[in-house]
């Protein structure tokens, strides 16, 4: 079937995009058949006990920082052999209470300094980087604030690196409070695919793996042979441990050493984490890739699995595309079933691509306890699909070089599920990607009713998952969103500026559910209007092409007509008159029209058509006349069907629409603008004090 140049366009980006996502998935597939099929050959010898220092990278985490040095404190280690540098950027209540801890240890004979820039140039790899020009011992063990470490670590870790090749050990990641809430499960989850599929296939092999940022151990030559610390990425990690790699050096990955650490619980703080893991892969697939591309010593497959991991983010805007896509597709009756004829094939290759491969590789994880884990499936699907938005605008950020500013993930030392934090310090608020993820929200909405209306009900899953994900995540990102004080100034009275500013959140909040209300309606009422008709239209011409009988095509054309009516009616798309005030043109393509979708034009073939089935019906039905009237009519039914199809994706793109959706976008903003207002208020009155 032939499609108009707009149709083609969105086709052509839906079957690219499919075809991308799906490398991608089979790539994990791969990764979890190498996973499974490549065993831990490591061979540990006795070193002794090397010098060790253990570098505690914080800023502003007065929640953990202490249970932190404390954990590492608490190592089984010879004191002589283990030095502790706690680098501090922070400026607020973490810097005393750090120095304090520090004092404390001293006093007991550990190793361990302060360690204070005065700046926070390069962030966490700053910090690292300023690190390392003071540091002269064998190995470098790095921890998070968030992560506990337990005192057999070092015992266990350290004997991994008898192999002189061996520049750095990962270990797995563990979760404190992984059953806090859904949301937790869902990036535990996460987590584990990539320890225990990715990073599992990729060790023991010539694949390069990744130093995760924390619960690991470098050797010192190692990270001075790479370039050190490099500060032109968000992820300084992934960086070096590539560059470490391209010089030969073997990163392994140990998945029984397993080092507990706490989840972000905020939505906002989720989205932060991952909006950095998204924008730094993409800002290392632009600074490595050639370099891995040209280097002959790596091989191919490498060279393949670096350009996917580096690149595997770009994902998520193909996603949107097809969510963007599909509706439209749809709307214009394009086939997109696996086989025409059968399109429960369609849901089941997804099921099978999607949660059921999926389901297969958590049982090979988590073997007996696997179905525990399976229930979790269906929140991540949702969390995925929802943090799309979030992680496509990371990714355009890296392509357009937008400057970096390294945005930590804030804990509150949460642990048990009683455990608050909603009034704590570093609460974030919701930023403008919350305003995203509710236009697609809405457009998902409209989709289904697409779907639906277009007898194509088997895509109403597909859609709704992202739809409900878009929702769920806004929703979160919203509710985690208080505008409350810190804990240590809740027992003072509420300034008059303060209460201005938790009316203006109230209202605010009301006025974002009354204006996504409201949209939901008009798009509701926009597609009954606009779109609907037309797609009641092409049943009806449908019916014509398959049918004899010229009563039975009589009542088809009638009922065409009632819907032609209201279309005509519609004073939003644009006409045209002769010199005689006479309508020769009704179009809903407002730039670079063509005849083919006037409706005028339209109206007069099935005017035409009604008479020549009325002519059709005297004339006997063994005669020629009967049956090239039909085959006239059937082609007439074909060309408008084309025709309507043609016309039915700038229904969706009208000017009146683009002006309504410009109107909400700005109404939001506009909410948002005065949210952020009352935010910065409230956040100087507690910086005053007042």
């Amino acid at each position: 079937m032939a499609f108009n140049p707009f149709t083609q366009l969105v086709f052509d980006l839906f079957i690219i995009s499919a075809i991308i996502i799906t490398a991608y998935t089979c790539n994990f597939y791969y990764l979890a058949f190498l996973s499974r099929k490549r065993k831990d050959l490591l061979q540990t010898a006795e070193l002794g006990t090397p010098s060790i220092t253990i570098q505690l990278p914080i800023y502003n985490e007065k929640y953990v920082a202490k249970r932190l040095v404390d954990s590492v404190c608490n190592l089984d280690y010879p004191q002589d052999k283990m030095r502790i540098m706690v680098l501090d950027d922070s400026d607020d209540d973490t810097v005393e209470l750090l120095a304090d801890t520090v004092d404390d240890y001293k006093k007991k004979g550990f190793q361990i300094e302060h360690v204070r820039r005065g700046t926070r140039d390069g962030y966490k790899a700053g910090a690292l980087k300023h690190a390392m020009k003071s540091t002269d011992t064998e190995l470098v063990a790095i921890f998070d604030a968030d992560f506990i470490p337990p005192t057999w670590f070092l015992k266990r870790a350290i004997p991994h690196f008898s192999n002189s090749k061996i520049g750095l050990v990962q270990c797995r990641w563990g979760h404190v409070n992984e059953n806090y809430s859904a949301i937790t499960q869902a990036q535990a989850l996460s987590l584990d695919f990539h320890f225990l599929i990715e990073q599992k296939a990729k060790s023991n092999s010539h694949l390069f793996m990744n130093f995760n940022g924390t619960a690991g151990i470098w050797k010192r030559d190692c990270i001075e042979d790479a370039g050190g610390w490099h500060t032109a990425t968000l992820v300084e990690d992934l960086d070096l441990s590539y560059r470490a790699q391209m010089k030969g050096w073997k990163c392994v990955f140990l998945p029984d050493i397993v080092v507990d650490a706490e989840l972000p619980v905020q939505m906002n703080a989720a989205k932060r984490q991952q909006f950095r893991w998204a924008k730094g892969s993409i800002q290392c697939a632009i600074k490595l890739l050639t370099d891995i591309a040209i280097k002959r010593k790596v091989a191919i497959e490498a060279k393949i699995q670096a350009f996917i991991q580096l690149t595997r983010h770009v994902v998520y805007p193909l996603m949107l595309i097809q969510f963007l896509a599909l509706p439209i597709l749809l709307a214009g009756q394009v086939n997109l079933y696996v086989i025409s004829f059968l399109p429960a094939i369609t849901i089941a290759t997804y099921l099978a691509m999607g949660p059921g491969a999926y389901i297969m590789i958590i049982q090979s994880m988590y073997h007996k306890s696997w179905k525990s884990k399976a229930k979790i499936l269906p929140t991540l699907l949702v969390y995925n699909a929802g943090m799309s938005v979030n992680n496509t605008v990371a990714v355009f950020d890296a392509v357009l070089g937008k400057k970096n500013e390294f945005l930590r993930t804030p804990k509150y030392g949460v642990l048990k599920t009683k455990d608050d934090w909603k009034s704590n310090a570093y609460n974030l608020p919701f930023s403008q990607v919350t305003l995203l993820e509710i236009f697609f929200g809405i457009y998902g909405m409209l989709g289904i009713f697409v779907s639906i209306f277009s007898n194509n009900p088997i895509f109403v899953p597909i859609i709704a998952l992202q739809t409900i994900g878009f929702f769920y995540i806004a929703y979160l990102s919203l509710s985690h969103t208080r505008f409350k004080r810190n804990k240590s100034s809740v027992s003072r009275v509420m300034t008059k500026k303060e209460k201005m500013a938790n009316r203006v959140y109230k209202l605010s909040m009301v006025g974002i559910v009354g204006i996504i209300v409201f949209g939901g309606f008009m798009a509701i009422y926009g597609y009954s209007v606009d779109i609907y008709p037309l797609d009641r239209i092409r049943g009806n011409l449908d019916g014509i092409i398959g049918s004899s009988d010229p009563a039975a095509i009589r009542t088809h054309l009638v009922a065409i007509q009632a819907d032609m009516d209201t279309i005509m009616a519609n004073d939003l798309i644009p006409e045209k008159t002769n010199a005689d005030g006479e309508l020769i043109s009704k179009n809903p393509v407002w730039l670079f029209s063509t005849e083919s979708t006037n409706f005028v034009r339209i109206q007069d073939n099935l005017d035409t058509m009604l008479a020549s089935v009325d002519k059709i019906s005297t004339v006997p039905k063994d005669s020629s006349a009967y049956h090239t009237g039909m085959m006239d009519v059937s082609d007439r039914a074909l060309l408008i069907k084309t025709n309507i199809m043609d016309a039915t994706p700038y229904m969706y793109v009208s000017v009146a629409n683009m002006v309504f959706a410009t109107v909400w976008i700005a109404a939001l903003l506009g909410i948002f603008a005065a949210l952020k207002r009352k935010k910065e208020q409230l956040k100087q009155v507690d910086e005053s004090g007042i």
